[in-house]
């Protein structure tokens, strides 16, 4: 096997053991990652699987490297995560509006992300907009216009998984747009983040930046994983054949829609796990957000009355208890 067929299987392995801590952080409680049961296969995990190195010394010591890494990143991105939290309900607190805009090549980890900061919010505070593409009525109206409606009202965050730069990036590259269409964007576009930011909406803009390389592992993990395979639409496919178009057209949207009242900001995101904590530690300090002290809750007495008889449930309606 050569070299490049070795990095690409243990890629694809780093992705399931990815795979794997997705899984805690969703399952985790107790926020204590030294103390889960059963962690012992998972940093096992980290290990090559080629028995010759298992007692190697420097592999030894990238195992137990690896799984400190783990280790801090759980206890971040918990740490975080709570901090998020404080950040919701201060915005429903004091009504503060924001629009979170998060835009990368495909495979770049914005999902990723995504899911880690709204994973413990309210979605009735915190929510997601993730478009299709338009249909023929909305192809006809205000470029803007379908976006429009998704925008936060008082209390609110909207995460945008991808939002109008569509035109400055798939647009343009794979010709859904014409010239006249593209200038006009970059026209409107800054007035338009300028009247959102009039109007009281704060809006931040996120690029996740991968490599050439890391898009490719990421993209053949996807083909060999059964489970992320749906990720990968003709779309993403032909987007990695046009790189170099796509870096192109990053390179103009960047210059010609960073603006003061709405910049860019660039996540290195070829690791996945630094880039979900720099990106969540970089929100918080956008906003002088403060702890909401909430009032002491007391659970009530349930009330008993005796005229109240509980009614059996027919078998029949119960889902079999294959487990």
């Amino acid at each position: 096997m050569s070299l490049d067929d070795a990095e690409i299987i243990q890629r694809i392995h780093n992705d399931l053991i990815d795979s794997y801590d997705e899984e805690l952080e969703l399952e985790l409680e107790d926020r204590a990652y030294e103390n889960i049961p059963g962690m012992e296969f998972l940093d096992g995990a980290d290990e090559h699987s080629n028995s010759e190195d298992l007692n190697n010394e420097s592999n030894t010591n990238k195992a137990e490297n690896q799984k400190e890494y783990r280790r801090t990143y759980f206890r971040e991105l918990f740490r975080l995560q709570a901090e998020l939290v404080k950040l919701q309900d201060w915005v429903a607190a004091t009504g503060h509006k924001v629009v979170i805009i998060f835009e990368g090549r495909d495979a770049a980890g914005k999902g990723g992300v995504i899911k880690r900061i709204t994973q413990r919010l309210n979605p009735r505070i915190c929510r997601v907009a993730a478009l299709p593409a338009p249909n023929e009525r909305e192809r006809t109206q205000w470029y803007f216009q379908r976006y429009v409606s998704h925008l936060p009202a008082a209390g609110e965050m909207v995460l945008f998984d991808r939002s109008w730069y569509n035109r400055a990036g798939v647009e343009r590259v794979m010709g859904f747009c014409d010239d006249e269409q593209y200038e006009e964007f970059f026209r409107s576009v800054p007035d338009f983040e300028r009247m959102l930011v009039r109007s009281g909406i704060q809006v931040i803009k996120y690029w996740f930046s991968i490599s050439d390389e890391e898009q490719h592992l990421r993209f053949l993990g996807r083909i060999h994983d059964p489970l992320k395979q749906w990720k990968l639409s003709p779309m993403d496919l032909e987007s990695r054949r046009r790189w170099e178009q796509y870096t192109k057209a990053k390179e103009v949207m960047l210059e010609r829609t960073h603006i003061t009242e709405a910049p860019w900001w660039v996540i290195e995101a070829v690791d996945k796990k630094k880039a979900r904590l720099n990106c969540i530690h970089h929100l918080l300090n956008q906003m002088t957000y403060e702890e909401i002290k909430k009032p002491l809750i007391e659970l009530p007495q349930r009330e008993h009355h005796d005229d109240y008889v509980r009614q059996p449930v027919p078998k029949d309606l119960f889902v079999p208890d294959i487990y």
